[in-house]
């Protein structure tokens, strides 16, 4: 057999080794820029998550303190009604004067989009009513709404808390249908008097 000659290796030259060098100063600078970039993006990220929490914090202390702002108005119109209360001449005049206050109350809690849920002599929804008990009256409808025991509130569409009542339940007054056996169907069995005697010889 004949040896294989080995084939001679390719030295580099001095151009492709610059070459190769200078490609990978290339790849070192665009790392060391990406790992730049990706630090200031985690820097800024971590700054939004301070900054959005702050704000969130902010909005809600604002929201708090503008609700606070609609209340003194009640409080105020309550702590006159009490004092009025003293020197009032009847009963009538003190309970204008607490009627004044909750509708002022109510047009303030409609102002941030809170409504009261319809429920007496309506039909019972689950969804915005809550069933305490149920009451049998034949003059209504069944499954209407005949008495509320506290009153439901939704916050923008949204049900914060279901109304209280007592719905109607109407008892099954009429029976199933039996089946009954006709008097005309009835069986009647022969007599002996009826019956005719053959005598065989």
């Amino acid at each position: 057999m004949k040896d294989k000659k080995s084939k001679p290796k390719h030295e580099p030259t001095h151009e492709e080794i610059e070459s190769l060098r200078t490609q990978l100063d290339e790849m070192q600078k665009e790392r060391d820029d990406l790992l730049g970039k990706l630090q200031r993006v985690s820097a800024d990220y971590a700054n939004f998550q301070k900054r959005a929490a702050r704000q969130v914090a902010e909005s809600i202390a604002y929201e708090k303190e503008m609700l606070i702002k609609t209340l003194l108005p009640m409080l105020d119109n309550f702590e006159h009604t009490f004092e009025k209360s003293q020197a009032a001449e009847s009963v009538e005049a003190v309970l204008t004067g607490v009627r004044i206050v909750y509708d002022q109350m109510l047009d303030t809690l409609r102002s941030h989009g809170v409504q009261t849920i319809e429920a007496l002599g309506e039909p019972f929804d689950p969804s915005c009513h809550e069933a305490m008990m149920r009451r049998e009256d034949p003059d209504r409808e069944d499954n209407t709404i005949l008495e509320e025991f506290q009153k439901g509130y939704t916050l923008n569409g949204r049900v914060v808390r279901p109304s209280k009542v007592i719905v109607n339940k109407l008892a099954c007054t009429e029976a199933p249908p039996q089946d009954k056996p006709s008097d005309e169907a009835t069986d009647e069995t022969p007599s002996a008097d009826d019956g005719q005697s053959t005598e065989t010889e």
